[in-house]
């Protein structure tokens, strides 16, 4: 098979590693440099990417597209992409629930061909292997799974159906990422009365117990500002199938509070703490 052309949207820190590692096998790897951050600019130059002026030169040339962003913005950025005209495999990665990745793909088709994606897992730098899981059209999957094999992205084809893919990854989120928002609640009850220590040492006689690392709090701070998005997608999820969602917006509105301190890498778990406590 010729190698494709790969545009990426956007080089967000997922997004620029998974893009590299698509490198390995494409001909070429695109990214729109108009109205983009510093750092996105950074990490593009960094990974190798090739730049473009605008979202329909990355859309002409390329063959797949990637869409990796904040949930917030994924349907309107498809909304952009289908009012191109674009007719190749558009891979929908983002952490959105499977009813909206089934209108993404109902805006792109029948001009393109959509391929639903979630990414389990860290960036793909360091030794980190996330996975890359897929549905849809079966060609489709296939020239995913061709893209990136040999690379640090393992992929897995889930089916033809649009929505499992998206389905697993927020399945997935509702636990991982929940489940650390309940430590910063935990950590941060346990360190009022002082007795935060004593609190750790408990949970390390446990196996895999998120409260023996807090310095996860801080990390999850860091993240909080597309967590907690990716976590009110996954409470609609929820709703969709007649689940309760409520604990999972209650941690979207924890998470809020951290907002401000976007991937600072800075911050400590007092820091972290601390802005939990203020409303």
């Amino acid at each position: 098979m010729d190698q494709p052309t790969v545009g990426i949207l956007h080089p967000g820190s997922m997004g620029a590693a998974i893009a590299a590692c698509a490198a390995t096998n494409a001909a070429a790897v695109l990214w729109c440099e108009t109205g983009r951050s510093t750092a996105s600019q950074e990490r593009a130059a960094q990974f190798g990417l090739t730049p473009v002026a605008t979202l329909s030169d990355l859309l002409d040339r390329s063959d797949i597209v990637i869409s990796l962003c904040p949930p917030a913005v994924a349907e309107d950025l498809a909304r952009d992409v289908a009012a191109h005209r674009f007719t190749g495999v558009y891979v929908e990665a983002n952490a959105v629930n499977p009813e909206r990745t089934q209108r993404i793909a109902a805006l792109l088709t029948p001009d393109a061909t959509v391929v639903d994606g979630g990414v389990v897992g860290s960036p793909p730098i360091g030794g980190k292997t996330p996975t890359l899981y897929l549905s849809g059209p079966a060609l489709a999957t296939e020239r995913i799974e061709a893209l990136f094999m040999g690379t640090a992205v393992q992929t897995a084809v889930l089916g033809t159906e649009v929505g499992k893919a998206s389905a697993l990854k927020l399945a997935y989120a509702s636990f991982q990422k929940t489940s650390r928002v309940l430590v910063a609640l935990a950590v941060g009850m346990a360190h009022e009365h002082g007795v935060d220590q004593e609190l750790i040492e408990i949970a390390s006689r446990r196996t895999d117990s998120y409260l023996s690392e807090p310095q996860y709090v801080a990390k999850t701070a860091a993240r909080a500002w597309r967590w907690g998005p990716e976590l009110e997608e996954a409470a609609d999820a929820l709703e969709a199938v007649g689940l309760p969602p409520e604990m999972l917006r209650a941690a979207a509105t924890t998470l809020a509070r951290w907002n401000d301190v976007k991937d600072d890498g800075e911050l400590t778990l007092t820091d972290a703490l601390n802005r939990l406590a203020q409303p």
